[in-house]
């Protein structure tokens, strides 16, 4: 790995977040067809609350190929990216993607909720919500409705009389 890289990452994990983005922001410049700097980029832009500027440099490490979890995670910041800035078709697409890929990645759900809520689709965005709870959660009251909780998830409207 670049030791610039490291050095970004490394000054982000110390909470120095404009001067990690500024290093990053240059690197990205010397090598702009690296997925890893291009990834590490757009984080930066994220944490600093410039979603705009992120959106760019994820497309591009996406594009270029990134792998594992750097894709997933890319994918994820992507998407929320997205959301944030009232582009929901966009953060739709992005999420049922990333889902795709890494089906056992709950936050993508997660995320891909908010963005349903988002877009008025209220129903499917608690049936996603409910279902990931169902399957995560430790809390021993939630776990023992677990299958309950996973039953009425699609099942919000409907009554038993």
């Amino acid at each position: 790995m670049n030791p610039d890289l490291n050095k970004a990452i490394g000054l982000r994990a110390a909470g120095k977040q404009e001067e990690s983005n500024q290093l990053l922001a240059a690197l990205a410049k010397h090598f702009p067809e690296h997925p890893q700097i291009n990834y590490q980029c757009a984080w930066s832009f994220d944490l600093l609350g410039e979603e705009k500027k992120a959106i760019p440099y994820y497309e591009k490490a996406i594009q270029l190929g990134l792998e594992k979890e750097d894709l997933e995670g890319a994918l994820l910041g992507l998407g929320s990216t997205y959301r944030t800035l009232g582009e929901y078709e966009k953060s739709r697409s992005t999420f049922a993607k990333g889902i795709e890929l890494f089906p056992a990645n709950q936050a993508l759900k997660v995320f891909l909720a908010m963005t349903l809520y988002n877009s008025a689709e209220h129903q499917q965005a608690m049936e996603i919500l409910l279902k990931c709870l169902a399957e995560t959660s430790a809390d021993k009251n939630i776990s023992a409705y677990k299958k309950a909780i996973g039953f009425y998830a699609d099942k919000l409207d409907e009554t038993w009389i």
